[in-house]
């Protein structure tokens, strides 16, 4: 579908999504968000739904000005995959072991390594930059410097909520390895202090909802959270690709008569800003819930731990900022999964998929999000699908 346009205070309110299933919370966020006065432009994705302060599926482009909420607490969230040599015939039918292997490696939940993930011992990791990234730690908010040995130990590491890490297969029956993890308990600590800073600041004091506070350009607050914001989601990407490398070496010694090969990793961020330029002016554009989906850029479109996930290029749609949805959406919160289903549901909507089927996830239940064909079907001028994956193994934290 393209998108249809709602009027908004200042600016008009792109969605690709029909209006009437939007909740109306989250509609009246959207409606927030446009009376900003620094918006440019606000385009919402088809897996919106409500969230603190932002609504999650929505790309705000804004002049000279960027709102950490709308950017959220997991600074640089986003997902990562590869497609591997392995086909479906190669994978044993107790996965059991697998996943146990992969819990085993890569710490969930509020885990971390005991011991910092050392990169030049992750075959074929890319290491330059490392020193210099985490040199500029010295650089962040000082309030949460003492944060730094825990964000040593979680490098490399899930998570919980919504973070899972996956074995795939594609409808060819090629196996792709597949995660989404962010910048873990270091991201929140930066977001809520920048969050904090924001509120208090005197031009916020008339918006009509105190959590889309801005910082503003050429201030001294704006260049503290933009260092801080560009190191955060540095260290989410590198969190993720610590993971696949710890992933792929799993998968390598489990496999070894394979000579497993992997393809090229495919990683995109899905709450995180950027410097772009549209209608001939510089912007930041924050994504919240929303991929960049410029023309020919690869990105992954997952759906939940029962359904598919997609495998995408960007169509370069400018109307949307170049930009398409993170994933299926939730259609409902998680207090309100728990309340209406049960551990007997998961388990049957994860019939063939070994994972944790437990109460601890009865939150993640597939029913608990929107249909991923139906988000598929309404940004087709968004994305075209290069391969759709079903998984086979989803690790929760």
């Amino acid at each position: 579908m393209s998108y249809t346009e709602v009027p908004g205070i200042r600016v008009p309110i792109r969605m690709w999504t029909n209006p009437s299933t939007v909740e109306g919370q989250a509609m009246q966020q959207l409606r927030n968000i446009s009376s900003l006065p620094w918006l440019h432009g606000l385009a919402v994705m088809p897996d919106v739904h409500l969230g603190k302060g932002a609504t999650v599926g929505s790309v705000i482009a804004m002049k000279g000005a960027v709102c950490p909420a709308a950017v959220g607490v997991d600074i640089g969230c986003g997902m990562s995959a590869v497609k591997t040599s392995l086909t479906a015939k190669d994978l044993p039918d107790d996965l059991s072991r697998l996943r146990s292997k992969i819990e085993q490696v890569i710490p969930v939940g509020r885990g971390l390594h005991t011991d910092p993930v050392d990169p030049k011992k992750l075959h074929g990791f890319a290491t330059a930059g490392w020193d210099d990234f985490w040199s500029r730690f010295d650089g962040i908010a000082g309030e949460v410097k003492w944060k730094r040995e825990r964000a040593a130990q979680q490098m490399g590491s899930l998570g919980g909520g919504n973070h899972f890490v996956e074995v795939c297969v594609d409808k060819s029956d090629s196996v792709w390895l597949m995660l989404h993890s962010g910048s873990r308990n270091i991201g929140k600590e930066l977001a809520e202090h920048h969050m904090g800073v924001a509120r208090s600041l005197s031009h916020n004091q008339g918006l009509v909802d105190r959590d889309l506070a801005v910082f503003i350009a050429d201030t001294p607050q704006m260049a503290a959270y933009r260092s801080d914001l560009f190191w955060a989601q540095e260290y989410a990407k590198n969190n993720r690709a610590v993971m696949m490398a710890l992933f792929q070496d799993i998968v390598r010694r489990e496999f070894p008569k394979a000579k497993v090969a992997y393809d090229q990793v495919i990683s995109c961020h899905h709450n995180y800003v950027s410097e772009e330029r549209y209608d001939g002016v510089d912007l930041l554009v924050t994504r919240k819930g929303a991929i960049r989906a410029g023309s020919g850029e690869y990105g992954i479109i997952p759906g939940s731990m029962g359904t598919g996930s997609y495998i995408v290029r960007g169509l370069g749609n400018e109307a949307a900022f170049n930009s398409a949805s993170h994933g299926a959406g939730r259609k409902m919160s998680r207090t309100a999964a728990k309340k209406t289903f049960t551990t007997q549901d998961l388990a049957e909507q994860t019939k063939g998929v070994e994972c944790r089927k437990d109460s601890g996830v009865v939150d993640e239940i597939p029913g608990a999000y929107k249909s991923i064909e139906k988000v598929m079907e309404q940004q087709r001028d968004l994305v075209e699908v290069v391969a759709q994956l079903k998984q086979v193994v989803c690790v929760k934290g």
